[in-house]
């Protein structure tokens, strides 16, 4: 099977969809990468280089660089979907949703059931997210929960290129406004991709490895930190199950405490803020539908409750690692 950056997988599956039917369009701010400057048109294929190419594949009447204005261009794709489009919209960094999330909480998301389940709204909002960049307070947070906690959207957060493909192109197939959140540390992770057009259903997690001792469930690229924790626990003679729940609205419920009754113990690894978090979220969801099966209490891995640091160093300790993961697995299962 092919080896694939999550970048390319993204184009991919941007590409397939977009000549499969005219009817999706890609709009945002710089996504042709150089018209109105200078530069050659298409130059960098965005601000991230996931679009690169599609300009000379479509035109620029199907993709379509918009000025600075989030709450233009997110209410111009809403309406879009309304009256027929299938419009992707990127906002470069999810720390810009304040400038639209009307448009976001208050007119897509609604949309259905406020006009009795007639109105379909099959909208994607792609946005970068997460720390390590060294990109300062503004353009690092991990704001997915917010999202999660609006009804009316669906919220992805692909953890690996295969995924990144396949969830890309579940969400612009869906009739639904979808949240699309790539976690900028992860455009030049590889893995395999298939060629084909492929879909990965929503609300269905990834078990990546199972074991009898403990649980991890994380979230993004928080995945991998935890794989490796894993690996390392291995070598000590502890055996987790990992579990990548892929979506936050819809979530694999069933899943998550399927496992929490055959292991008792479980770590939640988050890179959001630890006040209503997903990890927050999930060990409540625990401590209500499968307390009496917990041999331990459920252990949060998160950042602190501060804003994302610029300093290295300080970057560097805030956000989750395979250590602190490591570590508070093996807190559980001596507990």
């Amino acid at each position: 099977m092919p080896i694939k950056t999550f970048r390319a997988a993204l184009n991919e599956a941007l590409h397939q969809e977009m000549a499969a039917d005219p009817r999706v369009v890609l709009i945002g701010e710089d996504v042709t990468g150089g018209v109105g400057g200078d530069g050659v048109a298409d130059a960098w294929g965005g601000a991230f280089g996931v679009s690169k190419g599609l300009l000379a594949a479509f035109g620029p009447g199907r993709v379509m660089d918009t000025p600075i204005t989030e709450s233009a261009f997110v209410g111009a794709a809403a309406g879009a979907a309304l009256t027929g489009l299938r419009p992707v919209a990127e906002i470069m960094f999810v720390d810009f949703i304040g400038s639209c999330l009307d448009q976001i909480m208050n007119q897509a998301a609604k949309f259905r059931y406020m006009f009795g389940g007639r109105a379909r709204t099959p909208m994607v909002l792609r946005a970068t997210f997460g720390g390590g960049a060294r990109s300062a307070s503004q353009h690092s947070q991990a704001l997915y929960p917010i999202f999660t906690h609006i009804p009316g959207l669906k919220v992805v957060v692909p953890s690996n290129p295969f995924d990144a493909k396949g969830l890309l192109i579940q969400a612009i197939r869906d009739d639904d406004p979808v949240i699309f959140l790539e976690n900028k540390m992860l455009y030049d992770e590889t893995g395999e991709v298939p060629d084909r057009s492929y879909t990965v259903p929503f609300g269905e997690a990834r078990v990546l490895r199972e074991g009898k001792d403990a649980t991890i469930i994380a979230f993004g690229r928080m995945v991998g930190r935890a794989e490796a924790a894993a690996a390392t626990l291995a070598a000590e003679g502890i055996r987790v199950s990992v579990i990548d729940p892929r979506t936050t609205s819809p979530l694999d419920r069933d899943t998550i405490l399927e496992f929490t009754e055959e292991t008792g113990r479980v770590v939640v690894v988050d890179e959001a803020n630890p006040r209503c978090g997903m990890a927050a979220d999930i060990a409540a969801l625990i401590a209500e539908e499968a307390f009496d099966a917990l041999k331990a209490p459920v252990l949060k891995v998160t950042p602190p409750h501060t804003p994302v640091p610029y300093a290295p160093a300080l970057e560097d300790i805030y956000l989750p690692d395979a250590a602190r993961i490591a570590a508070a697995v093996r807190r559980v299962v001596k507990h």
